[in-house]
């Protein structure tokens, strides 16, 4: 089926306003008699609070408010559990935490302050890694708890002693990932209002998830939540990241103006941002996996430990996420797997981009090179024989049979695009010089939505105005993904208008829908389920009112090009004379679309279930060169195939797997948050290092539509994808290339190079 609007590269709708910089950022607001807040972060990762004196700092002229745990009325929040502390209170947990606040005339007085504050510490003994963290004997971080365990996922399919008995080959490996910061652009600014707009506290800036932040400011404020209003402002990068240490800021900042009366603006230096902003988890994988001679999958065991730090931020959701998409996409009759969440007292992990399948699929991608070498059959092979194709069923035990299960052709149009069969045998050959060419791939299924993470629905308000003009009010965040020109579309689509006439508001609390947040690849599926509906109900209010108008027969009235038309081609009225005329006439030209996804199932005991309605299918392949005396990396190409269901915007799609694979290109070969004992040794962008432009490899990006019977116009998800595949692609490249495995990531100089990582903080 044919599209006017949808399924085009439509230019981006803010696309104006951020080149010419008019865009408003949460850093950018000032109000009347504001007040600029720091936070004085703890000196220790893990120690007693004895003592703060407070009292040269609240002597500082043009000091205003001073805060320690004492004076937040509510001193524990958290979208999951709530351990996470506003102000460390009896003890720090980690070196981010923040022990007291202030507030003053201007950020130069209060970062005096901040010096003047005196802390009395007693250092105690940390725990800093999770394997030593899961040990029956280890001390519990947290006083209330038995033990450091957040949380376990198993997963039973079959019987793997039995499947591990009928192999020919088994193999068992370990595979580790690190500690990795989203490196947004723009660090966290919040800016709080007290009593404005008959609420407590509008709140403004650069927030993730406007509802999460709500929540939390609400539950710290002790307070209805009617009485907070988040406005979510454009944002600088977020990747998962702006979520939780947005609801601390905003909750800090919000007890700050209600203490002082006066608007309080708190924003993060980078040094800052790295301190206090969680990361993404590190892992520690352990596979087993049993096969034929001939390469058919027979039982594979896992158990996959994270590292959750001093809170237990997403982890529940994040290894459950690992654990339905550990064994990746194969079919596989006996599976065994455990994924835990462990506290230690280093920098807490939550959301980011990928989610929990970046370490695992790194960990079965390469899983299935070695395992082909081991067997000597190509790695494409051994892939198509095991992959899931329409009729599969999971290792959850869910039957793949409403939707396309595309992943032999994404896999072929990428091989095809890249060469890779050619490149394959031409690289397996000796190579004689220094630097040497390896091709590697890797593919995986997502689940789209949350899943069986909770409930799914999103709804959206559409409004048209007497002139004929449109305001989208969504609950759903742009995060800098192109929600809103996506979602314009959608209307533009069922309306018959020009994207022009669209206006997508910010979000804000006050008036739009709840909807939960904009992660987990959800957004153009649920909330574009959303926007649609309300689109297509407006289309029938304009249907009845001008069939009545015109007497014509509501089927043969067709909405286009700004036009009302009979379906035999014949002009009724533009659609503003329409309006205007529906306006006179009393007609209620707004509405209230809805979805709520379909149902999912979940066995907490056993991981048997349908945890996602659809999923997505991508295959990534990566070129590489590896100077073998230098250890250097270079990625040449990369080719990313992705089904997306259908394209609502392709260009915008392109654009999401461009950004995907230079990010994963960073979490493969670059990218290490170094901490030593709980203490973060990297900073600043001067030591942790991301990609630039001359980085950037040539990327060849390949849209598959196969339209989902769920998604609006077919729609499903790219976010997200296109980072996870990546990091496995590259390293199986580099594998080639060397003739070494790497089984630790970053694949940085001193790995490639002499087989272990150098940092700071010693040898690892």
């Amino acid at each position: 089926m044919g599209y006017d609007k949808v399924n085009k590269s439509a230019k981006r709708v803010d696309a104006y306003e951020k080149v010419t910089g008019r865009a408003k950022f949460g850093a950018d607001h000032y109000f009347h008699n504001m007040l600029y807040a720091k936070v004085l972060m703890s000196d220790y990762p893990h120690a007693e609070i004895l003592d703060i004196d407070v009292k040269q700092a609240r002597e500082l002229p043009g000091v205003k408010a001073v805060l320690t745990a004492d004076n937040i009325p509510n001193n524990e929040f958290g979208v999951i559990i709530e351990n996470q502390q506003v102000l460390a209170k009896e003890k720090t947990m980690y070196i981010g935490d923040g022990v007291a606040l202030v507030a003053a005339e201007s950020k130069k007085i209060a970062k005096r302050a901040l010096e003047l504050i005196e802390v009395e510490y007693k250092e105690l003994e940390g725990v800093y890694d999770p394997l030593v963290a899961r040990k029956a004997d280890a001390k519990s971080i947290h006083a209330d708890l038995d033990n450091n365990q957040v949380v376990h996922h198993p997963l039973r399919k079959g019987d793997v002693k039995e499947g591990f008995a009928k192999a020919d080959v088994i193999l068992e490996r370990e595979y580790t990932t690190q500690f990795i910061e989203h490196s947004y652009i723009e660090p966290e600014s919040i800016v709080v209002v007290p009593y404005e707009r008959n609420c407590l506290v509008s709140i403004y800036g650069s927030i993730q998830n406007p509802y999460a932040t709500r929540d939390a400011v609400a539950s710290v404020l002790q307070t209805d939540l009617s009485n907070v209003r988040v406005n979510q402002n454009n944002m600088g990068g977020a990747f998962g990241g702006k979520d939780e240490n947005m609801s601390s800021m905003a909750a800090r900042a919000a007890v700050l103006a209600l203490e002082t009366e006066r608007p309080i603006k708190m924003v993060n230096s980078r040094e800052e941002s790295m301190l206090e902003s969680y990361k993404r988890h590190p892992y520690s994988l352990q596979y087993k996996v049993g096969a034929s001679e001939d390469g058919e999958l027979l039982a594979m065991e896992i158990e996959a430990v994270a590292d959750s730090g001093a809170y237990a931020c997403q982890t529940p959701f994040v290894t459950w996420r690992s654990v339905v998409q550990a064994t990746g996409p194969y079919e596989i009759p006996n599976v065994k797997t455990d994924t835990y969440g462990f506290y230690t007292n280093n920098v807490y992990t939550g959301a980011m981009r990928g989610y929990g399948s970046p370490p695992t699929i790194f960990a079965q991608e390469s899983l299935m090179d070695e395992l082909a070498q081991e067997l000597d059959i190509k790695p494409d092979e051994l892939r198509k024989k095991n992959m899931y194709r329409n009729g599969s069923v999971t290792a959850s035990g869910q039957k793949l049979n409403k939707h396309e299960v595309s992943l032999k052709q994404v896999m072929s149009e990428a091989m095809e695009a890249i060469d890779y069969q050619e490149k394959y045998n031409k690289y397996s050959n000796d190579q004689p010089c220094d630097k040497k060419r390896g091709i590697g791939m890797s593919i995986s299924f997502r689940g789209v939505s949350l899943g069986a993470e909770g409930v799914d629905a999103a709804g959206a308000i559409v409004s048209i105005q007497k002139d004929g003009s449109l305001i989208i009010h969504g609950a759903l965040a742009e995060n800098g993904q192109g929600l809103k020109t996506v979602f314009s579309q959608m209307v533009a689509e069922e309306l018959g208008v020009s994207l022009d006439s669209i206006n997508y508001m910010e979000v804000d609390t006050s008036v739009a829908p709840e909807s939960g947040s904009t992660v987990a690849s959800r957004s153009t599926l649920v909330g574009g389920n959303a926007v649609k509906d309300a689109a297509v109900k407006l289309k029938g209010i304009i249907k009845e009112f001008t069939a009545k108008e015109y007497d014509l027969a509501e089927e043969n009235i067709i909405l286009q090009d700004d036009y009302l038309y009979t379906t035999a081609g014949e002009k009724i009225a533009s659609f503003k004379e329409i309006i205007s005329q529906a306006y006179g006439s009393g007609v209620f030209l707004s509405a209230y679309g809805w979805y709520q996804s379909p149902d999912i199932s979940w066995d907490e005991e056993t991981g048997q279930g349908s945890p996602y309605f659809t999923y997505v299918y991508g295959c990534q392949i990566a070129e590489v060169e590896v100077d073998t005396g230098t250890g250097q990396v270079d990625v040449l190409n990369m080719t990313a195939a992705h089904d997306v269901g259908k394209a609502i915007n392709p260009a915008n799609v392109r654009g999401q797997i461009y950004g995907g694979v230079v990010m994963a290109m960073g979490h493969c070969i670059m990218e290490d948050l170094e901490t030593e004992n709980g203490y973060i040794k990297t900073t600043n962008f001067d030591e942790y290092l991301i990609p630039t432009a001359k980085d950037i490899p040539d990327i060849t990006p390949i849209i598959v539509e196969n339209p989902d019977p769920d998604g609006p116009y077919g729609a499903k998800s790219i976010g997200e994808p296109t980072l996870e595949l990546g990091s496995a692609a590259i390293s199986n490249a580099v594998a080639q290339a060397t003739g070494k495995r790497i089984r630790d990531l970053p694949l940085n100089l001193e790995r490639v190079l002499i087989g272990r990582s150098l940092s700071k903080g010693g040898n690892k």
